[in-house]
């Protein structure tokens, strides 16, 4: 049996519009023109599926949209309500959101991404069969999806899995939260290799490593000419994307003027190349990973609050190594077995007090940390059994290394001159090279530039 799907909305055209859409697409509508209908219609046709505009009474502000999506969540809480709404009315629709509403659309809507919503709305709310904790297998997991790239049986993780493998078969925004080495990039591409778009791009975006100046030309791309130093076009991120996944890297990152621009792509699945007025639509799944956290940048005003909840229709909280430390000697079996390969060391292996030492360890660097600390101890010791004492000296080598380094004695100076000063130094020994200074400093690139205008460095902005 079809979906049935209630459209309530006070203008007969627009009403009359997406009933012949919706039905072209194989669903069953209804309508209702205003708050009473709606509500006498939800209690006899008991729809899948709603779509409410927000302002459908012309005297008002919206108030009532939200009171009437109020009552119908209350009575129909497994019921997904798509809210749509106007460009200037999409505080409104953050609201809405916030109210239970599943996504919300602007108008004039992209029929396209109007059905790729109602589609994911639909499948979401489908009941999902719960597997008790400690009762999931990694091996389940592997003959339902392909996880080949991922490491790990902790419970925990196999739960995070889990929920990836069945969001993979929907459309619907992903947010990868977690801290940095966790693996977020990795889980972006499982969810992208599960999906029905496996066989299209997936194409990966640092967003620290765009400045705001470069944003739309590394994003939308450029006709040549478009700017002074278009020599020749080129295709934007979102264009190799397009049919495939877009996995935006550490979109904390992204000053407030290009998130902008990026919640309008987002929002309306179009955008304008540089140099050509001609919009283009874009058939996109949309992934995001972040190690900062967003309800706080929020709050602070520092990141928009309608493309937080545009970007996060699902959020995925991955583990930090510490809270998974049984997977530790799992992930440092699957580096050397890597390493054997690279290196033609058939005999290398680590020793089971080794792997008990490093699953003791913090690692706060997570898996990042541990990979390079094992390719370190690899590569210095030589030898084909490595113990805890080859490890050691690793870790406490680089810890060495930053107490010979002469620092200014207490009270010399602020940590921010203190900050300052490595920056120039780095700038100085790296030739201004930005990519370089903020991979040895261990920051972003977008995090550099900030500093870099905040202590007014100069610096190459088309670098």
């Amino acid at each position: 049996m079809n979906p049935m799907i209630l459209i309530i909305d006070d203008d007969v055209a627009v009403r009359a519009s997406l009933s012949l859409l919706l039905k072209q697409a194989g669903y069953a509508t209804a309508q209702a023109a205003n708050p009473a209908e709606a509500l006498q219609a939800a209690a006899t046709l008991r729809p899948q599926l709603m779509l409410l505009d927000m302002n459908f009474s012309m005297e008002t502000t919206g108030e009532d949209g939200l009171q009437l999506l109020g009552q119908l969540k209350q009575l129909y809480p497994q019921v997904p309500v798509i809210l749509i709404t106007g460009w200037g009315s999409i505080t409104l629709a953050v609201e809405g959101i916030k109210g239970g509403a599943a996504d919300f659309i602007t108008k004039p809507w992209n029929n396209d991404h109007l059905l790729q919503s109602v589609k994911t709305a639909l499948e979401l709310a489908q009941p999902t069969t719960e597997v008790p904790a400690g009762k999931l297998t990694r091996k389940q997991l592997n003959d339902q999806y392909d996880f080949s790239m991922l490491v790990g049986e902790d419970p925990g993780l196999l739960q995070v899995l889990r929920n990836v493998g069945q969001i993979s078969a929907t459309d619907a925004s992903v947010l990868i939260e977690g801290e940095s080495g966790t693996g977020k990039e990795l889980i972006a591409e499982a969810i992208h290799k599960n999906s029905h778009r496996r066989k299209a791009p997936f194409v990966k975006v640092n967003l620290g490593g765009i400045s705001a100046s470069l944003f739309e030309s590394e994003m939308f791309g450029h006709r040549r000419g478009a700017f002074t130093d278009a020599k020749t076009d080129r295709a934007g991120r979102f264009e190799m994307a397009n049919k495939g996944t877009i996995f935006l890297d550490e979109i904390g990152e992204l000053d407030m003027a290009s998130q902008v621009k990026l919640l309008r792509v987002l929002q309306d699945r179009t955008y304008e190349v540089l140099g050509d007025s001609r919009s283009r639509n874009l058939d996109i799944r949309v992934v995001c990973a972040t190690n900062r956290n967003l309800q706080e940048m929020v709050a602070e005003g520092k990141f928009r609050e309608d493309l937080y909840y545009r970007i996060n229709l699902i959020t995925v909280k991955l583990p930090a190594l510490r809270e998974r430390n049984q997977d530790i000697p799992l992930l440092v079996q699957h580096f050397v077995n890597n390493l054997k390969k690279t290196y033609h060391k058939q005999e290398l292996q680590v020793s089971n007090k080794a792997l008990k030492w490093l699953r003791e360890q913090p690692l706060p660097g997570n898996i990042r940390e541990l990979k390079n600390l094992v390719e370190r101890t690899v590569l210095v010791s030589g030898k084909s059994l490595l113990e805890v004492e080859d490890f050691q000296n690793q870790l406490q080598g680089g810890l060495r290394k930053l107490e010979e380094k002469a620092l200014p004695s207490v009270g010399a100076m602020t940590l921010e001159e203190l900050e300052a000063s490595m920056i120039k130094k780095s700038m100085a020994y790296y030739h201004n090279n930005v990519s370089k200074v903020a991979k040895a400093l261990g920051v972003s690139r977008g995090a550099l530039y900030r500093r870099l205008e905040k202590f007014n460095i100069p610096y190459d902005a088309q670098e």
